[in-house]
């Protein structure tokens, strides 16, 4: 390959509990399988110099009990509880997301510690950190802060609990400061450009993500990840780069505002057709039907009884 290409990228409310199997996104396994790399990415957003990444603990949620409770990244390192989460899309309810994993992690801490609730002493816990890792094609600033309190019915009246998420964007060619500090951020944010960039030239997805898994193991770039993990990585971003996943995003904005007005024959409706064009391009992939099972419970927060009853209907 020619080495001279540039870098130009609701929730209906179940209440049954469900178990799935999702894949990891490719921004989790590089920092998750690099306890070095995850450490400098620590440094570079809070100005420090630990050296000994033994020192992390790493607590991420693997597999909570309710649908969309599996976060991206977290570990407890010098007194704090770090919460990372990536996101191509954007959402105003992160703050509510993270509050949710805060809860869930202090309960883990907790009862790890086999520390009482009721006793006398008081429960020491980490300080929370909570970051989002924003590089989605929404033109968002280099950093901001979302706040719980955006969300509450009643804002004139001091609230109680407060929660501030710092959202950065790491597409090719922001935080430029952030980047150098962090050689696998910014060699992520190269690669997700690239991908892109082939895409956009009207290259047939699988085809345009290899060239750029080719051209930037040629560069160096992800190098070791990209030569020793080259299917799995390709598999994560079939997932990620989903080809109807905008369209599924607008279907999910329109159904949450059918929600708020009541209409709720619309709202079936459009997660059903969400649900056939995902199963259309899972079979396009030739994925298997529980590999797609599991892709429309994380995706349209549905039971698993009711994504089989999809794949019965239009499995084909």
């Amino acid at each position: 390959m020619k080495g001279n290409k540039r870098f130009r990228e609701f929730r209906l409310p179940w209440r049954r509990k469900v178990q799935r199997n999702v894949k990891d996104r490719l921004f989790r396994f590089l920092f998750e399988k690099d306890k070095e790399a995850l450490l400098q990415l620590y440094n570079a957003l809070n100005g420090t110099n630990y050296s000994d990444a033994s020192e992390l603990q790493v607590v991420t949620i693997e597999s909570a009990v309710y649908v969309v409770m599996k976060n991206d990244l977290a570990f407890v390192l010098a007194g704090t509880l770090n919460l990372y989460e990536h996101q191509s899309t954007y959402s105003p309810n992160l703050p509510v997301r993270f509050l949710i994993y805060l809860a869930e992690e202090y309960q883990k801490l907790i009862e790890q510690a086999e520390t009482s609730f009721y006793g006398s002493a008081r429960i020491a816990l980490p300080a929370p950190q909570c970051v989002v890792f924003y590089n989605g094609k929404q033109d968002e600033p280099e950093e901001k802060i979302l706040r719980l309190s955006d969300s509450f019915m009643n804002r004139e009246k001091p609230a109680d609990v407060e929660l501030k998420v710092r959202m950065l964007n790491i597409n090719y060619g922001h935080n430029s400061a952030l980047m150098e500090q962090c050689r696998t951020l910014r060699e992520y944010a190269q690669f997700v450009a690239l991908s892109r960039q082939y895409i956009a030239e009207g290259m047939q997805l699988q085809k345009a993500l290899n060239e750029a898994i080719d051209y930037c193991i040629e560069q160096g770039i992800l190098n070791e990840t990209l030569r020793e993990h080259r299917a799995e990585v390709l598999g994560m971003l079939l997932e990620e780069f989903d080809v109807d996943k905008y369209e599924k995003t607008l279907r999910m904005e329109g159904m949450e505002i059918g929600r708020r007005q009541g209409i709720t024959e619309g709202i079936e409706q459009g997660i059903e057709q969400g649900a056939r064009a995902l199963i259309e391009t899972s079979l396009e992939f030739k994925s298997t039907k529980e590999e797609t099972t599991g892709r429309l419970m994380e995706k349209l927060q549905i039971p698993h009884s009711v994504a089989e009853e999809y794949i019965t209907r239009y499995w084909h």
